[in-house]
Protein backbone atom coordinates (compact mmCIF):
# COMPACT_ATOMS: atom_id res chain seq x y z
CA UNK A 1 0.00 0.00 0.00
CA UNK A 2 1.88 2.99 -0.89
CA UNK A 3 2.37 6.34 1.43
CA UNK A 4 0.31 8.54 -0.35
CA UNK A 5 -3.33 6.34 -0.57
CA UNK A 6 -5.36 6.92 2.69
CA UNK A 7 -5.96 4.30 5.49
CA UNK A 8 -8.79 1.72 4.92
CA UNK A 9 -8.82 -0.10 7.77
CA UNK A 10 -11.05 -2.57 5.77
CA UNK A 11 -8.52 -3.17 3.31
CA UNK A 12 -4.78 -3.77 5.28
CA UNK A 13 -2.00 -5.39 3.10
CA UNK A 14 0.17 -6.10 5.88
CA UNK A 15 3.45 -6.48 4.09
CA UNK A 16 3.53 -2.68 2.98
CA UNK A 17 1.07 -0.83 5.33
CA UNK A 18 2.65 1.76 7.57
CA UNK A 19 2.52 0.23 11.34
CA UNK A 20 1.91 3.75 12.43
CA UNK A 21 -1.77 3.91 10.49
CA UNK A 22 -2.71 -0.02 12.14
CA UNK A 23 -1.37 1.33 15.47
CA UNK A 24 -3.25 4.59 15.19
CA UNK A 25 -6.28 3.09 13.91
CA UNK A 26 -6.39 0.86 16.83
CA UNK A 27 -5.51 2.98 19.85
CA UNK A 28 -8.24 5.60 18.49
CA UNK A 29 -11.91 5.90 19.65
CA UNK A 30 -14.95 8.19 19.15
CA UNK A 31 -16.14 9.96 21.78
CA UNK A 32 -18.04 7.25 23.97
CA UNK A 33 -20.22 9.28 26.65
CA UNK A 34 -23.07 7.32 27.37
CA UNK A 35 -25.19 10.49 29.44
CA UNK A 36 -25.77 9.29 33.27
CA UNK A 37 -25.75 13.17 34.33
CA UNK A 38 -27.50 12.40 37.63
CA UNK A 39 -24.59 10.21 38.78
CA UNK A 40 -21.57 11.65 37.29
CA UNK A 41 -22.94 14.99 39.30
CA UNK A 42 -23.17 12.42 42.35
CA UNK A 43 -19.92 11.55 41.36
CA UNK A 44 -18.49 15.60 41.89
CA UNK A 45 -19.72 15.69 44.99
CA UNK A 46 -19.12 12.21 46.78
CA UNK A 47 -15.09 12.46 45.76
CA UNK A 48 -15.06 16.10 46.78
CA UNK A 49 -16.32 14.92 50.19
CA UNK A 50 -14.13 12.41 49.97
CA UNK A 51 -10.91 13.44 48.68
CA UNK A 52 -11.44 16.93 51.70
CA UNK A 53 -12.70 14.65 54.66
CA UNK A 54 -9.21 11.98 54.36
CA UNK A 55 -7.09 14.85 54.11
CA UNK A 56 -8.40 17.22 56.32
CA UNK A 57 -8.54 14.54 59.40
CA UNK A 58 -5.22 14.37 59.85
CA UNK A 59 -4.29 17.98 59.93
CA UNK A 60 -7.30 18.38 62.47
CA UNK A 61 -6.09 16.17 64.89
CA UNK A 62 -3.40 17.93 65.40
CA UNK A 63 -5.03 20.69 66.52
CA UNK A 64 -8.32 19.88 67.99
CA UNK A 65 -7.61 17.75 71.43
CA UNK A 66 -10.70 15.78 71.49
CA UNK A 67 -9.63 14.21 67.96
CA UNK A 68 -6.12 12.26 69.18
CA UNK A 69 -5.96 9.06 67.48
CA UNK A 70 -4.29 6.36 68.48
CA UNK A 71 -0.72 5.78 67.57
CA UNK A 72 -1.42 2.98 64.85
CA UNK A 73 -3.84 4.33 63.26
CA UNK A 74 -1.69 7.39 62.70
CA UNK A 75 1.29 5.60 61.30
CA UNK A 76 -1.10 3.48 59.21
CA UNK A 77 -2.45 6.69 57.48
CA UNK A 78 1.00 7.69 57.07
CA UNK A 79 2.84 4.39 55.61
CA UNK A 80 0.41 3.33 54.07
CA UNK A 81 -0.16 6.59 52.22
CA UNK A 82 3.36 6.29 51.39
CA UNK A 83 3.12 2.92 49.42
CA UNK A 84 -0.31 4.40 47.85
CA UNK A 85 2.30 7.07 46.30
CA UNK A 86 4.62 4.94 44.91
CA UNK A 87 2.50 2.72 43.52
CA UNK A 88 0.57 5.70 42.50
CA UNK A 89 3.85 6.39 40.10
CA UNK A 90 4.51 3.26 38.42
CA UNK A 91 0.94 1.76 37.82
CA UNK A 92 -1.09 4.73 37.15
CA UNK A 93 1.25 7.28 35.92
CA UNK A 94 4.49 5.93 34.62
CA UNK A 95 2.58 2.90 32.54
CA UNK A 96 -0.17 5.48 31.12
CA UNK A 97 2.24 7.80 29.69
CA UNK A 98 4.14 4.90 28.03
CA UNK A 99 0.42 3.77 26.67
CA UNK A 100 0.41 7.35 25.60
CA UNK A 101 3.84 8.86 24.07
CA UNK A 102 5.79 5.39 24.34
CA UNK A 103 7.43 3.80 21.33
CA UNK A 104 4.31 1.53 20.84
CA UNK A 105 1.73 4.37 21.23
CA UNK A 106 -0.10 6.32 18.11
CA UNK A 107 1.99 9.42 19.42
CA UNK A 108 5.34 7.66 19.70
CA UNK A 109 5.54 6.38 16.00
CA UNK A 110 4.87 9.76 14.76
CA UNK A 111 7.22 11.83 13.17
CA UNK A 112 9.07 13.87 16.15
CA UNK A 113 8.27 11.18 18.81
CA UNK A 114 9.44 8.55 17.32
CA UNK A 115 13.68 9.28 17.67
CA UNK A 116 13.28 8.54 21.20
CA UNK A 117 11.49 6.93 24.68
CA UNK A 118 10.17 9.81 25.93
CA UNK A 119 8.15 8.67 29.03
CA UNK A 120 11.05 7.01 30.95
CA UNK A 121 13.54 10.71 29.69
CA UNK A 122 10.74 13.22 30.88
CA UNK A 123 10.14 11.53 34.26
CA UNK A 124 14.23 11.50 34.41
CA UNK A 125 14.44 14.94 33.89
CA UNK A 126 11.52 15.63 36.64
CA UNK A 127 13.30 13.47 38.83
CA UNK A 128 16.79 15.24 38.50
CA UNK A 129 14.92 18.94 38.64
CA UNK A 130 12.90 17.93 41.64
CA UNK A 131 16.54 16.86 43.36
CA UNK A 132 17.94 20.02 42.42
CA UNK A 133 15.04 22.15 43.74
CA UNK A 134 15.24 19.82 47.41
CA UNK A 135 18.97 20.51 47.31
CA UNK A 136 18.79 23.79 46.81
CA UNK A 137 15.90 24.46 49.35
CA UNK A 138 18.00 22.39 52.11
CA UNK A 139 21.40 24.48 51.41
CA UNK A 140 19.48 27.90 51.31
CA UNK A 141 17.35 26.98 54.78
CA UNK A 142 21.23 25.74 55.84
CA UNK A 143 23.10 28.78 55.34
CA UNK A 144 20.54 31.41 56.11
CA UNK A 145 18.78 29.41 59.63
CA UNK A 146 22.32 29.12 61.49
CA UNK A 147 20.45 27.22 64.58
CA UNK A 148 20.72 23.72 66.24
CA UNK A 149 17.78 21.75 65.13
CA UNK A 150 14.30 21.22 66.82
CA UNK A 151 13.07 17.78 66.63
CA UNK A 152 9.43 17.83 66.34
CA UNK A 153 7.60 14.47 66.82
CA UNK A 154 4.24 14.71 65.32
CA UNK A 155 3.40 11.73 66.55
CA UNK A 156 3.35 12.18 70.06
CA UNK A 157 1.28 15.18 69.39
CA UNK A 158 -1.53 13.51 67.03
CA UNK A 159 -1.80 10.33 68.64
CA UNK A 160 -2.61 8.97 72.64
CA UNK A 161 -0.30 6.69 74.12
CA UNK A 162 -2.04 3.56 75.12
CA UNK A 163 -2.01 2.67 79.02
CA UNK A 164 -0.88 6.32 79.90
CA UNK A 165 -3.28 8.35 82.60
CA UNK A 166 -2.95 11.85 83.95
CA UNK A 167 -3.26 10.75 87.68
CA UNK A 168 0.14 10.09 88.33
CA UNK A 169 -0.18 6.39 89.00
CA UNK A 170 2.02 5.42 86.37
CA UNK A 171 5.14 3.54 87.19
CA UNK A 172 8.32 5.25 86.59
CA UNK A 173 10.08 4.43 83.61
CA UNK A 174 13.48 1.97 83.80
CA UNK A 175 15.72 2.22 81.42
CA UNK A 176 14.28 1.12 78.03
CA UNK A 177 12.51 -1.62 78.82
CA UNK A 178 9.93 -0.86 76.95
CA UNK A 179 9.58 1.32 74.22
CA UNK A 180 6.16 2.31 73.71
CA UNK A 181 6.22 2.66 77.92
CA UNK A 182 8.98 5.28 77.40
CA UNK A 183 7.82 7.10 74.56
CA UNK A 184 4.27 8.36 76.60
CA UNK A 185 6.39 9.12 79.59
CA UNK A 186 9.23 10.99 78.12
CA UNK A 187 8.06 14.85 77.89
CA UNK A 188 7.49 15.68 74.41
CA UNK A 189 9.32 18.70 74.72
CA UNK A 190 12.78 17.58 76.36
CA UNK A 191 15.56 19.41 75.43
CA UNK A 192 18.52 17.94 73.61
CA UNK A 193 21.37 17.35 75.97
CA UNK A 194 24.03 15.87 73.20
CA UNK A 195 25.42 17.51 70.43
CA UNK A 196 24.59 14.39 68.43
CA UNK A 197 20.79 15.36 68.26
CA UNK A 198 21.91 18.37 66.89
CA UNK A 199 22.82 16.92 63.79
CA UNK A 200 20.56 14.62 62.40
CA UNK A 201 19.08 17.57 61.10
CA UNK A 202 17.11 16.84 57.41
CA UNK A 203 16.97 13.38 58.19
CA UNK A 204 14.56 13.82 60.69
CA UNK A 205 12.56 16.49 59.52
CA UNK A 206 11.30 13.47 56.66
CA UNK A 207 11.82 11.05 59.35
CA UNK A 208 8.49 9.22 61.24
CA UNK A 209 9.58 10.86 64.07
CA UNK A 210 9.52 7.41 65.85
CA UNK A 211 11.37 7.34 69.12
CA UNK A 212 12.81 9.97 69.70
CA UNK A 213 12.51 12.90 72.44
CA UNK A 214 11.79 16.24 70.99
CA UNK A 215 14.76 18.85 71.47
CA UNK A 216 13.24 22.35 71.09
CA UNK A 217 13.13 25.58 72.51
CA UNK A 218 9.34 26.26 74.25
CA UNK A 219 8.53 28.74 76.21
CA UNK A 220 7.94 27.61 80.05
CA UNK A 221 3.89 27.69 80.39
CA UNK A 222 4.54 25.83 77.12
CA UNK A 223 5.63 22.89 78.69
CA UNK A 224 4.27 19.81 80.26
CA UNK A 225 4.45 20.27 84.26
CA UNK A 226 4.89 16.98 85.74
CA UNK A 227 4.98 15.43 89.74
CA UNK A 228 7.26 14.37 91.85
CA UNK A 229 8.33 11.34 90.46
CA UNK A 230 8.63 13.19 86.59
CA UNK A 231 4.91 11.90 85.56
CA UNK A 232 3.02 14.49 83.52
CA UNK A 233 0.39 15.93 85.39
CA UNK A 234 -0.58 17.97 82.72
CA UNK A 235 -3.61 17.14 80.59
CA UNK A 236 -2.65 14.05 78.11
CA UNK A 237 -3.50 15.74 74.95
CA UNK A 238 -1.95 18.73 74.57
CA UNK A 239 -3.17 21.51 72.22
CA UNK A 240 -0.48 21.46 69.54
CA UNK A 241 -1.26 25.07 68.31
CA UNK A 242 -0.17 26.60 71.84
CA UNK A 243 3.51 25.62 71.03
CA UNK A 244 5.97 27.32 69.14
CA UNK A 245 7.34 24.05 66.68
CA UNK A 246 3.43 24.53 65.30
CA UNK A 247 3.20 27.82 65.07
CA UNK A 248 6.46 28.62 64.00
CA UNK A 249 7.37 30.99 66.76
CA UNK A 250 10.95 30.60 66.71
CA UNK A 251 14.00 30.15 64.62
CA UNK A 252 14.15 26.23 64.74
CA UNK A 253 10.78 25.91 63.85
CA UNK A 254 10.72 28.35 60.56
CA UNK A 255 13.92 26.29 59.85
CA UNK A 256 11.78 23.36 59.91
CA UNK A 257 8.90 24.88 57.82
CA UNK A 258 11.24 25.95 55.22
CA UNK A 259 12.58 22.94 54.99
CA UNK A 260 9.17 20.68 54.83
CA UNK A 261 7.28 22.69 52.99
CA UNK A 262 9.16 22.55 49.85
CA UNK A 263 8.82 18.69 50.61
CA UNK A 264 5.45 18.57 50.40
CA UNK A 265 4.39 21.28 47.77
CA UNK A 266 6.49 19.22 45.10
CA UNK A 267 4.55 16.04 46.60
CA UNK A 268 0.93 17.88 46.10
CA UNK A 269 2.08 19.47 42.82
CA UNK A 270 2.50 16.38 41.28
CA UNK A 271 -0.87 14.79 42.79
CA UNK A 272 -2.50 17.28 41.44
CA UNK A 273 -0.86 16.61 38.20
CA UNK A 274 -2.42 13.53 37.90
CA UNK A 275 -5.90 14.27 39.50
CA UNK A 276 -6.71 16.53 36.86
CA UNK A 277 -6.31 14.09 34.29
CA UNK A 278 -8.39 11.39 36.64
CA UNK A 279 -11.34 13.91 37.05
CA UNK A 280 -11.25 15.12 33.04
CA UNK A 281 -11.02 10.91 32.45
CA UNK A 282 -14.23 10.60 34.45
CA UNK A 283 -16.06 12.92 33.34
CA UNK A 284 -16.23 11.54 29.58
CA UNK A 285 -16.05 7.68 30.09
CA UNK A 286 -18.79 5.62 28.46
CA UNK A 287 -19.60 2.18 29.77
CA UNK A 288 -16.59 1.95 32.05
CA UNK A 289 -18.16 4.86 34.31
CA UNK A 290 -19.82 2.40 36.97
CA UNK A 291 -16.35 0.12 37.66
CA UNK A 292 -14.55 3.70 37.51
CA UNK A 293 -16.47 5.93 40.01
CA UNK A 294 -15.91 3.85 42.52
CA UNK A 295 -12.38 3.02 41.95
CA UNK A 296 -11.50 6.79 41.93
CA UNK A 297 -13.33 7.21 44.74
CA UNK A 298 -11.21 4.84 47.32
CA UNK A 299 -7.98 6.19 45.28
CA UNK A 300 -8.32 9.53 46.29
CA UNK A 301 -9.34 8.83 49.62
CA UNK A 302 -6.19 6.65 49.63
CA UNK A 303 -3.29 9.44 48.33
CA UNK A 304 -5.76 12.17 50.58
CA UNK A 305 -4.78 10.27 53.80
CA UNK A 306 -0.85 10.12 52.34
CA UNK A 307 -1.34 13.55 51.99
CA UNK A 308 -3.03 14.79 55.04
CA UNK A 309 -0.25 12.61 57.03
CA UNK A 310 2.52 14.05 55.76
CA UNK A 311 0.84 17.85 55.95
CA UNK A 312 0.24 17.39 59.81
CA UNK A 313 3.67 17.45 60.51
CA UNK A 314 4.34 20.67 59.14
CA UNK A 315 5.06 23.41 61.63
CA UNK A 316 3.48 26.31 59.80
CA UNK A 317 4.49 29.78 61.07
CA UNK A 318 1.34 31.95 62.45
CA UNK A 319 1.20 34.39 59.21
CA UNK A 320 0.72 30.76 56.98
CA UNK A 321 -1.52 29.45 59.14
CA UNK A 322 -4.35 29.23 56.32
CA UNK A 323 -1.63 27.50 54.01
CA UNK A 324 -2.60 23.98 55.63
CA UNK A 325 -6.22 24.73 54.89
CA UNK A 326 -5.54 25.97 51.51
CA UNK A 327 -3.54 22.70 50.64
CA UNK A 328 -6.27 20.19 51.83
CA UNK A 329 -8.80 21.99 49.82
CA UNK A 330 -6.59 22.53 46.51
CA UNK A 331 -6.65 18.28 46.52
CA UNK A 332 -10.59 17.84 47.76
CA UNK A 333 -11.00 20.21 44.84
CA UNK A 334 -8.66 19.39 42.21
CA UNK A 335 -10.72 16.42 41.18
CA UNK A 336 -13.98 17.28 41.15
CA UNK A 337 -13.37 20.87 38.77
CA UNK A 338 -11.72 18.25 36.57
CA UNK A 339 -14.83 16.07 36.46
CA UNK A 340 -16.93 19.22 36.10
CA UNK A 341 -15.35 20.32 32.82
CA UNK A 342 -14.92 16.84 31.73
CA UNK A 343 -18.94 16.99 31.98
CA UNK A 344 -18.93 20.12 29.77
CA UNK A 345 -17.03 19.03 26.81
CA UNK A 346 -18.08 15.32 27.33
CA UNK A 347 -20.12 15.13 23.78
CA UNK A 348 -16.70 16.49 22.30
CA UNK A 349 -13.80 15.56 23.92
CA UNK A 350 -11.60 12.50 22.55
CA UNK A 351 -9.28 11.01 25.38
CA UNK A 352 -7.63 9.08 23.18
CA UNK A 353 -6.89 11.74 20.61
CA UNK A 354 -3.42 12.79 18.98
CA UNK A 355 -3.00 15.93 21.00
CA UNK A 356 -5.34 14.62 24.04
CA UNK A 357 -2.42 11.86 24.53
CA UNK A 358 0.31 14.05 24.31
CA UNK A 359 -1.15 16.63 27.13
CA UNK A 360 -2.15 13.57 29.20
CA UNK A 361 1.42 11.53 28.60
CA UNK A 362 3.62 14.56 29.42
CA UNK A 363 2.01 15.02 32.61
CA UNK A 364 1.67 11.71 33.29
CA UNK A 365 5.54 11.25 32.94
CA UNK A 366 6.04 14.54 34.98
CA UNK A 367 4.03 13.49 37.54
CA UNK A 368 5.53 9.74 37.85
CA UNK A 369 9.06 11.02 38.43
CA UNK A 370 7.67 13.94 41.06
CA UNK A 371 6.11 11.02 43.08
CA UNK A 372 9.01 8.63 41.93
CA UNK A 373 11.52 10.94 43.76
CA UNK A 374 9.02 11.59 46.55
CA UNK A 375 8.10 8.28 47.55
CA UNK A 376 11.60 6.63 47.45
CA UNK A 377 13.76 9.35 48.99
CA UNK A 378 11.53 11.47 50.90
CA UNK A 379 9.17 8.86 52.27
CA UNK A 380 10.80 5.71 52.05
CA UNK A 381 14.96 6.29 52.43
CA UNK A 382 14.08 9.16 54.92
CA UNK A 383 11.87 7.08 57.08
CA UNK A 384 13.61 3.64 56.87
CA UNK A 385 17.42 4.06 55.60
CA UNK A 386 19.00 7.19 56.84
CA UNK A 387 16.75 8.21 59.83
CA UNK A 388 18.80 8.24 63.22
CA UNK A 389 15.70 8.36 65.08
CA UNK A 390 13.85 5.03 63.55
CA UNK A 391 11.53 3.21 66.15
CA UNK A 392 13.79 0.17 67.55
CA UNK A 393 10.35 -1.09 68.64
CA UNK A 394 10.03 -4.59 66.20
CA UNK A 395 6.36 -4.87 66.34
CA UNK A 396 6.17 -1.04 65.21
CA UNK A 397 8.74 -1.46 62.38
CA UNK A 398 6.51 -4.85 61.27
CA UNK A 399 3.51 -2.95 61.26
CA UNK A 400 5.29 0.47 59.31
CA UNK A 401 5.86 -2.38 56.48
CA UNK A 402 2.93 -4.02 56.54
CA UNK A 403 0.95 -0.81 55.81
CA UNK A 404 3.62 0.50 53.53
CA UNK A 405 3.56 -2.58 51.23
CA UNK A 406 -0.72 -2.53 52.01
CA UNK A 407 -0.73 0.57 50.64
CA UNK A 408 1.65 -0.35 47.58
CA UNK A 409 -0.16 -3.42 46.74
CA UNK A 410 -3.65 -2.26 47.11
CA UNK A 411 -3.62 0.86 44.69
CA UNK A 412 -1.20 -1.05 42.40
CA UNK A 413 -4.54 -3.36 42.65
CA UNK A 414 -6.77 -0.48 41.61
CA UNK A 415 -4.33 0.52 38.32
CA UNK A 416 -6.39 -2.62 36.34
CA UNK A 417 -9.53 -0.51 36.57
CA UNK A 418 -8.09 3.12 36.51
Amino acid sequence: MSSAEPFNPHSVDLDTVDPKDVVCYLNSSPNDYNGRIGLRISALFVIMATSSLTTLFPVLATRIPRLRIPRYVYLFARYFGAGVIIATAFIHLLDPAYEEIGPASCVGMSKGWDSYSWPPAIAMTAVMLIFLLDFGVEWYVEQNYECDQADVSVEKVITTCPGHSTDGANSSDEGHSSESHDDCHNSPHKPSTTGHDAHHGHQFLHSGDQDAPTPIALPTAALPTTDSHGHDTSKDTIDIESHAFLTGESPASERIFREQIAAFLILEFGVLFHSVIIGLNLGVVGEEFSTLYPVVVFHQAFEGLGIGARLSSIPFPKRLSWMPWALCVAYGLTTPIALAIGLGVATTYESAGFTASIISGVLDSISAGILLYTGLVELLARDFLFNPERTRDKTRILFMLACLFAGCILMALLGKWA
